[in-house]
C-alpha cells in the first residue's frame, strides 16, 4: 500500500494516522469498505460503489457512525482522489491500480495500492475453483450483503479461493469474487439472499440483461447443477472479469472467451458512466 491516504477529504500520510481516530473500525469491525479499480488516474464505477457504501451506512445507523455527507459525494471523492495522486510522485495523475473506501468512527479513509500482482496472469490465463467450502453461509444471512471491516471470514480462504457454499448445498460467491455460470445458453448468478455481496460488477452484467445474446440473471445455483456448466466466471472491482478455466474438476476452456466479452462490456460501461 502507498503512503498517501486521505481522511474525510484530508491528504495525509499513513504513518501520521491515530488509532483511536478508527477504533470502533479496529475493535469491533464497525464499518464497510469497498474497493475499486483506477485505470490512468481514473476510478472505474464510483459511483456505484458510494451509493453501495453509502446504503451499508444506513442500514445500520446505531453502529456505524457515517462520515459528513459532503465527503461522501462523487466528486468530493474524485477531487481527493486527484490530490492524492498529484501529491506523491510515486504514484502521479496517470495512476494505474485500486483504491479502497473504509467507512467508521465517522470517517471515510482513502487509501491506495498497486495492481494485484497476479491480475494480468488472472485474465489471461484464467482461473482454478478446485475446492468448496461448505456451510459457509446460511441462506438468508444479511450481512454477506455488506462488505464490513470484519472481514476475516473472506481473508482466511483467499490463498485457496474456494467456492462457498450454504447450508442448502446452494452456491453463494469466493472469497472476493462473485460467481457467473453458463448453464443452458444463459449467464446465471446466485441471489443476494444466497447470500452474497451485491458485487459492483455482478451488478453492472445483471444491469445489462445481456451480452452479446446471452440472457444474464440471478437464479439459485445447486453445486450439483455446476457439473452442466458450458463456462463459467468471476468478477470483482479490481480485475473485472476472469475466466474459471476448471471448475470444481471441469475443464471450461470457453471460459476464457466469455471472460473476454463481458470485460468489454464492462470496460464499455464504465466508459458511459465516467
Amino acid at each position: 500500500m502507498f503512503s498517501t491516504v486521505a481522511v474525510n477529504g484530508e491528504v495525509k500520510r499513513w504513518e501520521d494516522l491515530r488509532l483511536h481516530d478508527f477504533s470502533q473500525g479496529f475493535f469491533f469491525g464497525a464499518g464497510f469498505f469497498t474497493t475499486f479499480r483506477i485505470d490512468n488516474g481514473s476510478p472505474l464505477f464510483l459511483a456505484r460503489h458510494l451509493a453501495r457504501l453509502s446504503a451499508s451506512v444506513s442500514a445500520f445507523p446505531t453502529t456505524v457512525r457515517a462520515p459528513p455527507p459532503e465527503v461522501m459525494h462523487v466528486e468530493a471523492v474524485r477531487d481527493t482522489l486527484r490530490r492524492c495522486l498529484d501529491s506523491d510522485a510515486a504514484l502521479g495523475a496517470r495512476f494505474t491500480g485500486v483504491g479502497k473506501l473504509a467507512v467508521s468512527d465517522g470517517k471515510l479513509l482513502l487509501t491506495l495500492r498497486p495492481p494485484a500482482p497476479d491480475a494480468e496472469r488472472s485474465q489471461r490465463e484464467g482461473r482454478t475453483v478446485d475446492s468448496v467450502e461448505s456451510g459457509a453461509y446460511r441462506h438468508g444471512e444479511p450481512t454477506p450483503n455488506h462488505k464490513g471491516l470484519s472481514y476475516f471470514r473472506q481473508y482466511s480462504l483467499m490463498a485457496n479461493m474456494p467456492l462457498l457454499a450454504n447450508e442448502r448445498g446452494h452456491a453463494c460467491e469466493l472469497p472476493t469474487a462473485n460467481l457467473f455460470v453458463l448453464l443452458d445458453g444463459q449467464l446465471v448468478t446466485p441471489p443476494l439472499d444466497a447470500p452474497c455481496l451485491p458485487g459492483i460488477i455482478r451488478r453492472v452484467l445483471l444491469d445489462a440483461g445481456q451480452v452479446n445474446g446471452v440472457p444474464v440473471f440471478e437464479q439459485a445455483l445447486p453445486l450439483s447443477r455446476l457439473t452442466e456448466a458450458r463456462a463459467c466466471v468471476i468478477t470483482n472491482s479490481a480485475v473485472l472479469v476472469s475466466g474459471v478455466t476448471r471448475l470444481l474438476g471441469q475443464a471450461l476452456p470457453d471460459s476464457l472467451s466469455l471472460a473476454e466479452r463481458l470485460r468489454t462490456h464492462v470496460l464499455e460501461m464504465a466508459a458511459r458512466e465516467g
